[in-house]
């Protein structure tokens, strides 16, 4: 393993416990993220229990393959709602420059899991 690889690891793991942590502390900020027709509390609760396990497995050599992998997909899920966050008048993100920069932004943390993935 290399230390790039090590890097990416303690950073993706801190920022996706927080993360993790934060739908659980702030539920309402994702509220706007989750489409209408889904049980939004529940939602929420769900991935952000999912980020956080995550982003705690890249600590540990046993579970980091599992751990990147899994963000990879996580990451690909969130993609399309990312994109429909940009269509919208009013971001949930905030502006129409910060959602577009959003999604290049997924991308990149898509293929640093990978890298993630295949250098462990």
């Amino acid at each position: 393993m290399s230390i790039l690889t090590l890097i990416l690891r303690i950073i993706f793991g801190v920022f996706f416990a927080y993360a993790g942590f934060m739908h659980f502390k702030k539920p309402n900020f994702f509220n706007g993220f989750i489409p209408n027709f889904l049980p939004k509390l529940a939602v929420n609760y769900v991935f952000g229990f999912i980020e956080f396990i995550l982003g705690i497995g890249l600590f540990f050599n046993q579970t980091v393959k599992n751990s990147a992998l899994g963000i990879f997909i996580l990451m690909m899920l969130f993609l399309p709602i990312h994109i429909w966050d940009f269509t919208k008048k009013q971001p949930v993100i905030g502006s129409k420059k910060l959602a577009f920069i959003r999604i290049p932004i997924q991308f990149l943390l898509m293929y640093l899991s990978y890298l993630i993935y295949i250098h462990t």
